[in-house]
């Protein structure tokens, strides 16, 4: 995936949260890596491919440490080439792809047919395999084989691992191979998975809703499996929490952070940009058609764990603000129109969101809630490359891979579904406004996406 061609970008604005860095930068490419970083005019008698960059800010590409690209098995919904060309129209250099495809993604043989350059990802990317065997809860995988042949971490993701005894047993694995387990946190003994909130507004539509409870009781379980594997095992396991949607979570994973515990946690934009209303409205109408109300349920509002109420929402964007959540991830989940268009209940969850995360993060953090740029692009490029050990990935630094997008912080568009890279349209931001625009996304020194 290496650019052999030299290349210069000048007069960009350069973030990079890891260094601190706001300020004037040209740099030189050379061989997809970061050859030089100077003030402006520096490079000038570098004979080079240049890009100018005037109004630009340049950073390190987007990470995100969560996406489905359904490929083995579901290839009508995505494929990791059409997934990854979508990620880089949205920004996104590095991902990481979930367990859960056909067959799971448990063993050295799978991981190693998804991350063959045979399946043209577009981008970088990695994985995370199943904890258990199959995703059933039941036997670990091979953590020291995987761990060899590339894994990041483990997770059963859309299946949590409910038997303690289990999880203890995953944390304390990936602990001895200094690798996370990234948990979906959901109880499924406690309520159905619905994709809807458990609420008013979920009795007054007639679904079954998945309560707070059901998050915060695993998560809290799970913190207190840490203590007990610090304690007796004299192991510091990763917990890493997936989506986190509610303030109880919220609020065990804060308090877990300051008694010196280590776990990590994400939130999804969906999250902080929406809330349960979202599901009347608009989209397929078939409930209201079969029960003859006047309602809407909209199929591109759910997922899973499902869009909460506005005080869940406004917890997110707190700990979101005051540095509880570590990162963006998109929870990526594309679905075919067909499986979308059903009565609510039936609909799978899951939404696509590769292309509007950076819009919605620059939207909402940056312009509605005061966060600045660079802070946002820490929780969608710095802080995720920490959490999975990328050492030269997600800054600007000499030597490091030429993994970057310029993007014009200012411009205001709106999300067109239709014209997504993904194979799957399956969005509730379609026609929604965004802020700020990629102008070009570069892999390891190459032009993947350019607008």
């Amino acid at each position: 995936m290496t650019n052999t061609q030299d290349l210069l970008i000048l007069d960009a604005r350069a973030i990079d949260p890891s260094t601190n860095l706001d300020a004037p930068r040209d740099l030189l490419l050379r061989e997809g890596r970061i050859a030089a970083i100077e003030s402006p005019g520096a490079l000038s008698s570098i004979k080079a491919e240049t890009i100018d960059a005037t109004g630009l800010v340049l950073s390190p590409g987007l990470i995100d440490i969560h996406v489905h690209l359904r490929e083995p098995g579901q290839t009508w919904k995505e494929t990791i080439a059409t997934g990854t060309r979508a990620a880089a129209a949205g920004g996104f250099t590095t991902v990481v792809a979930m367990p859960n495809t056909v067959p799971v993604n448990d063993s050295v043989d799978s991981l190693n047919w998804m991350l063959d350059p045979a399946r043209k990802p577009a981008i970088h990317l990695l994985a995370m395999p199943a904890a258990t065997l199959g995703s059933l809860g039941q036997d670990l995988s091979h953590y020291e084989a995987l761990a060899k042949a590339g894994a990041v971490g483990f997770t059963d993701d859309g299946k949590p691992i409910l038997e303690d005894a289990m999880m203890r047993a995953a944390l304390v694995a990936a602990a001895r191979l200094c690798l996370p387990i990234s948990q979906h946190a959901e109880d499924t003994r406690q309520s159905p998975s619905s994709g809807m909130n458990a609420g008013p507004l979920c009795f007054r539509l007639g679904l079954r809703g998945m309560t707070v409870e059901a998050e915060s009781s695993i998560v809290e379980r799970d913190i207190q499996l840490l203590r007990d594997i610090e304690k007796s095992d004299k192991l510091r396991p990763h917990l890493h929490v997936q989506h986190v949607s509610t303030a109880r979570a919220l609020e065990a994973i804060r308090s877990a952070k300051a008694e010196g515990l280590h776990v990590t946690c994400e939130a999804a934009p969906h999250h902080f940009a929406l809330t349960e209303e979202a599901v009347i409205g608009g989209g397929p109408n078939y409930n209201a058609c079969c029960q003859g109300i006047e309602a809407s349920y909209n199929t591109n509002a759910k997922m899973n764990p499902p869009l909460r109420a506005e005080s869940d929402r406004q917890a997110v964007l707190a700990a979101l603000l005051d540095g509880t959540i570590d990162c963006i991830a998109t929870d990526h989940a594309p679905h075919a129109s067909h499986e979308k268009e059903v009565e609510f209940e039936r609909a799978p969850n899951g939404i696509t969101g590769l292309e509007t995360a950076l819009g919605l993060a620059l939207r909402i953090l940056h312009r509605e809630q005061g966060l600045s740029i660079s802070r946002v692009l820490q929780l969608m490029s710095t802080n995720p490359a920490q959490l999975i050990q990328l050492k030269d990935r997600g800054n600007l630094t000499v030597g490091s891979y030429a993994d970057l997008i310029l993007f014009h912080p200012t411009a205001e568009w709106t999300f067109q579904a239709a014209a997504s890279l993904s194979k799957s349209k399956n969005t509730p931001f379609d026609q929604t406004p965004m802020l700020g625009q990629i102008k070009a996304t570069l892999s390891e020194g190459r032009i993947v996406h350019r607008s």
